[in-house]
């Protein structure tokens, strides 16, 4: 029963029923053209907000900057952490070499004070049997080797004497033989630092271009533009000599001039001289020289010049030399910056320095001012 009344049951209607329902023809043909009213604004509506949305979160040339700087940092951040771990990968390669070669001269000398022994043993076995220290000092086990040359070394025998040679021969080579396995695995471990410091490098220089990707070819260059401002265009600038009264010395050649007259001593001299001459080269991290540099590959190579070898990278650049006050800044003089001492100079006098700033930006001349500073080295 309850069946049969559901079944007469007039079902309910959707409110856009009546819109595409029956009727007379042209009553249809204005109910379609509602509906198709309708549709167009509901996509209108929704590809508007699909535009807001995208608005919103288009970021600006300035937010670009912003976030490309940063990028940029934290790019500089993980360089210097691959420069550490490529110049201990490189001393480990090194020692590992050395290591290598002293194990081989050891084994010589090993090889031949065994045929010695065995030399001795035989005239021993010719002339009557093999002296049981020898048959003990030849067995396979090293441990009596070491155990018996203390013995018999004290017996002042020919003998004796060779045998205990031999032994200390072998405990040498064993040592060096130790130390280069050791090593082995100190670079085993360095070059897989290495590897996530170049990734993470490739990765934040990776997202920097895509954002500026997202700029006009206007817009980036009034970016570059402003950078260029702010730095110094490198060629052409003027500067002045540190502690100088008089005035500007005009020229890249006249200020290189000034700021070497003014260096502490002819290697700082040296340094900024090398500093100017870099000027314009790119930008190229891990880099140091002759073509590309980065931040403290210009100043290693700079003070390289100078006749002093600076280690590799901010972080122990630092520590090359007694800190200077930046009231008492010199030319040659590192400056660093940021929190995590992330970036390096070389100062030139008149609150500028020269340094490799970053992708897309030469070795130029630029106010210490620019970034946050946070301490300054007088190599020695």
């Amino acid at each position: 029963m309850t069946a049969t009344v559901a079944s007469h049951r007039k079902p309910r209607q959707h409110p856009l029923a009546a819109l595409t329902g029956g009727g007379s023809r042209s009553a249809r043909t204005a109910r379609t053209a509602a509906t198709l009213a309708l549709a167009g604004a509901a996509t209108a509506t929704a590809t508007g907000f699909e535009g807001t949305a995208q608005a919103a979160h288009r970021p600006t040339p300035a937010q670009v900057k912003d976030r490309v700087d940063a990028l940029y940092q934290e790019a500089e951040v993980a360089t210097q952490n691959y420069n550490g771990a490529k110049e201990s990968a490189d001393t480990a390669r090194e020692e590992l070499s050395r290591l290598q070669d002293e194990a081989a001269r050891r084994t010589r000398k090993l090889n031949a004070a065994r045929t010695e022994l065995g030399a001795l043993a035989a005239g021993q076995y010719r002339s009557g049997g093999v002296d049981p220290t020898v048959r003990l000092l030849l067995s396979a086990d090293p441990q009596r080797y070491l155990d018996g040359a203390a013995v018999l070394e004290r017996t002042g025998s020919h003998q004796a004497t060779a045998v205990a040679g031999y032994a200390r021969r072998l405990g040498s080579v064993r040592q060096v033989r130790q130390r280069a396995e050791d090593t082995v695995e100190r670079l085993a471990d360095t070059e897989d630092r290495l590897k996530k410091h170049r990734v993470t490098v490739v990765h934040k220089l990776g997202a920097a271009e895509e954002l500026l990707n997202r700029l006009t070819t206007e817009q980036r260059q009034r970016m570059t533009a402003r950078d260029g401002a702010r730095s110094g265009p490198g060629q052409g600038r003027t500067v002045r000599g540190a502690g100088r009264g008089d005035g500007p010395v005009d020229g890249i050649a006249g200020g290189a001039g000034a700021a070497a007259a003014q260096a502490p001593n002819p290697r700082a001299a040296r340094a900024v001289s090398f500093a100017y001459s870099a000027l314009g080269k790119p930008y190229v991290w891990g880099a140091t020289g002759p073509s590309a540099y980065d931040c403290s590959g210009l100043t290693q190579a700079a003070w390289k010049a100078g006749g002093v070898a600076l280690p590799r990278t901010t972080y122990t650049q630092i520590s090359s030399g007694p800190r200077v006050d930046r009231s008492q800044l010199a030319p040659g003089d590192l400056v660093f910056f940021y929190s995590g001492i992330s970036h390096v100079g070389l100062y030139v006098g008149d609150g500028q320095m020269i340094h490799a700033p970053h992708p897309g930006a030469p070795v130029r001349i630029a106010p210490i001012d620019q970034m946050p500073f946070a301490a300054a080295t007088r190599p020695a």
